[in-house]
């Protein structure tokens, strides 16, 4: 079995392969934790999950928290007994990735676009992911990265609003009841919402026009995704992109054949 960990700002994000197959998945919270806290928890989140901590063969880790590295490596090697795959650039992506430096595309957003390739090759792709930042990425038919856009996400947002302003509270982050809120609540979570409904609309417009066709599959994934399923803006939401792009990855790299473990 495969253990993938996926570490955002945030949240780690963790899936358990059995083969091709993703058989649980759990998620945590991204913060200092030592590696005995993270070993302590992966383990007992593996036994909430009906598995044996002993049956994981291999460890993979794509981070956007470099400082978190370090330790996730170390709780490999100390609860797992594993020397971890690192989902990093220079790997072997099956991607042309077009960036002027390729080694500064982050591990998350390679992880989706070597999973989106794989589901639709024949396709010209954008790829939205909705975590701590909302990010783009085009990828065409050719297996070509061409780059993306990052913006701030919804979470970021609204932090920012809380802390930035004298009476604006935090609040839950949901589809509001309308578009013009009647309380100051109702107001943040209308202009979270439509602010990123109209930019993911707008710049998946844009992508499409500059770089692709009409035809271009827009894919969303992430933790906010399904916060817009309703929404038209997506022709797939397939939110565990990124754990199945880091299986992928795995088997590009090493050639591991996991149905047997």
């Amino acid at each position: 079995m495969l253990l993938a960990l996926d570490v955002g700002n945030t949240q780690i994000f963790a899936g358990v392969f059995k083969g091709d197959k993703l058989v649980a998945k759990f998620r945590g919270t991204s913060c200092n934790a030592t590696s005995d806290e993270f070993g302590t928890f992966f383990k007992n989140a593996l036994r909430e999950n009906g598995i044996d901590p002993k049956d994981i063969k291999e460890v993979a880790v794509c981070s956007v928290v470099p400082d978190l590295s370090y330790t996730l490596h170390q709780t490999s090697v100390k609860y797992f007994g594993l020397e971890p795959f690192l989902l990093q650039g220079g790997i072997k992506t099956g991607l042309n990735i077009k960036y002027k430096n390729p080694l500064e595309v982050g591990a998350d957003r390679i992880a989706t676009s070597i999973a989106a390739s794989s589901m639709f090759p024949e396709r010209d792709l954008i790829i939205v992911d909705l975590g701590t930042a909302t990010t783009f990425c085009a990828v065409s038919k050719k297996k070509e990265y061409l780059g993306g856009l990052i913006m701030p996400g919804l979470r970021i947002s609204m932090e920012a609003l809380a802390t930035r302003t004298a009476k604006l509270p935090r609040v839950e982050i949901t589809k509001p009841p309308e578009l013009v809120g009647k309380t100051t609540v109702d107001s943040i979570q209308s202009g979270l919402y439509y602010s990123n409904l109209l930019a993911i609309k707008g710049i998946a417009a844009k992508i499409k026009s500059d770089y692709f066709t009409e035809d271009a599959l827009v894919i969303g994934t992430g933790g906010f995704s399904k916060l817009f399923e309703d929404a038209g803006l997506f022709d797939r939401i397939i939110p565990d992109l990124v754990l199945l792009g880091m299986a992928a990855a795995v088997q590009l790299n090493k050639g591991a054949d996991r149905s047997k473990k």
